[in-house]
């Protein structure tokens, strides 16, 4: 069991992330531009493309929206598109400031900070929303991550969380085939179950735990392994009833909600 308090882990993590733009592998444009943010925004919701039809942004209009580890900002500023009232924090620099650049360019407000999300610096029943879409796996104890989010959101808020799924269809053809995950030299990367999931969200009063994304053609990897997964798997994966399949997606997206008399 990794400690919470584990300074040296928490630095290890913050220089990783410092160093690994997430996407950065697809860009084609000068870091920080306009046309880099815009790849990585069409990149990204390209291979996530059940991320909008799963997560209404345009829901939370008028909303105070926190997203933890929220990178160079892509998810955040849909929500900020959309009207939400949005922060940010990260655990890298590197990101905070290009989450601010990002957002500058936009034209959109911006409310970013270095902050570890397992110790957050803000007051409790602060926010409508919280968010953290592929980050409890990569931090040093998820579970008091959780824990921070749930207090920092208000009586009746929804929680949105994304983990990656032990049993998936991912973890199985990157064992066969032999490619490694991505992120996977990261300090910290765990998948869970499910219920272990489930468990962990236990402080929320209701919890709804969907699994997604199913195989999309790779723009990432080269060569035979990439042509054969392009050309064979996807198609031959997606004809399958996605009620066979939907319990092995990648992703475990969660929603939850803080109780109304919390």
């Amino acid at each position: 069991m990794i400690a919470a308090n584990d300074s040296s882990l928490i630095t290890a993590i913050s220089t990783y992330w410092d160093e690994h733009i997430h996407d950065l592998e697809i860009a084609t444009h000068s870091i920080g531009t306009a046309e880099f943010f815009q790849e990585l925004d069409e990149y990204r919701f390209d291979k996530l493309r059940y991320l909008p039809q799963v997560v209404d942004f345009a829901a939370y209009k008028g909303k105070h929206v926190l997203e933890v580890g929220c990178g160079v900002g892509i998810d955040l500023a849909r929500f900020a598109k959309a009207g939400a009232q949005v922060a940010g924090v990260d655990l890298s620099a590197t990101a905070v400031h290009l989450a601010q650049q990002n957002f500058q360019q936009q034209g959109l407000a911006t409310d970013f900070c270095v902050m570890n999300g397992e110790a957050l610096q803000l007051a409790d029943n602060s926010f409508d929303v919280v968010y953290a879409h592929g980050v409890l796996q990569y931090t040093a104890n998820p579970q008091q991550m959780v824990n921070e989010l749930h207090r920092v959101l208000r009586p009746g808020g929804q929680a949105i969380f994304m983990v990656y799924n032990t049993y998936s269809w991912l973890m199985a053809l990157s064992k066969l085939m032999q490619v490694e995950l991505e992120h996977e030299d990261a300090p910290v990367i765990r998948t869970f179950s499910s219920k272990e999931f489930k468990q962990m969200l236990r402080p929320f009063a209701k919890v709804q735990i969907i699994p997604e994304r199913f195989p999309v053609p790779t723009r990432l990897h080269h060569g035979l392994k990439a042509t054969l997964y392009n050309k064979v798997f996807v198609g031959t994966f997606n004809v399958l009833p996605r009620a066979w399949v939907r319990p092995f997606g990648w992703h475990l997206m969660a929603f939850a909600h803080k109780a109304t008399n919390a």
